[in-house]
């Protein structure tokens, strides 16, 4: 692998919240907290929220290195009791979710996922934000050292972020900058 070019990149989560959590059938009262993992080494996870019960907030950002070859992320929100720390709910935040296709990098994402407990039963969603980080060198391309234009390239152009719209060319470059809205 060349010097500089990495097999991860950086993706940031914002836990922000979660919804009707339950333990034993009860509703969590206080000390719960959320482990974003990416593999038993790669996680990080947020302070344990006191005060909101079964509607907890954290909003607290956890920056992880992520591998390309990455799928998922497993979030697991967990409750402090005094019989130790229990499993609340876990839920699976797919890369392709904030990723793919026609998502421009560094984008931010809203998502809220289902959480289950150790049966398989629903118990809660906890909601989050998260971006892939962009680094640096691959928001434009390189430019090339030329000593008649005091090191930059002529060459160069603006990147295009968006989607391809067809044959359509007179606005903006015939690309979609909206992001789609499903219902």
């Amino acid at each position: 692998m060349d010097k500089g070019h990495k097999a991860s990149r950086t993706i940031e989560i914002t836990i922000l919240s979660a919804e009707n959590l339950s333990l034993d059938r009860k509703s969590v009262k206080k000390n719960a907290y959320v482990i974003a993992r990416i593999d038993p080494i790669n996680y990080g996870s947020t302070k344990a929220d006191f005060e909101g019960g079964c509607n907890p907030s954290w909003n607290e950002k956890l920056t992880l290195d992520m591998p390309f070859q990455t799928r998922f992320i497993t979030l697991e929100v967990k409750c402090k009791t005094s019989s130790g720390d229990r499993v609340v709910g876990t839920a699976s935040l797919p890369i392709s979710d904030i990723s793919g296709d026609y998502t421009p990098e560094s984008h931010l994402h809203f998502l809220s996922y289902r959480l289950r407990d150790s049966r398989g039963e629903k118990n809660g969603i906890i909601n989050v934000s998260a971006r892939v980080k962009v680094q640096v060198e691959s928001m434009s391309p390189a430019v090339t050292k030329n000593p008649m234009r005091n090191g930059c390239s002529s060459s160069w152009q603006q990147p295009t972020l968006g989607v391809p719209a067809g044959h359509q060319k007179r606005y903006y470059g015939g690309v979609v900058t909206g992001v789609p809205v499903w219902s």
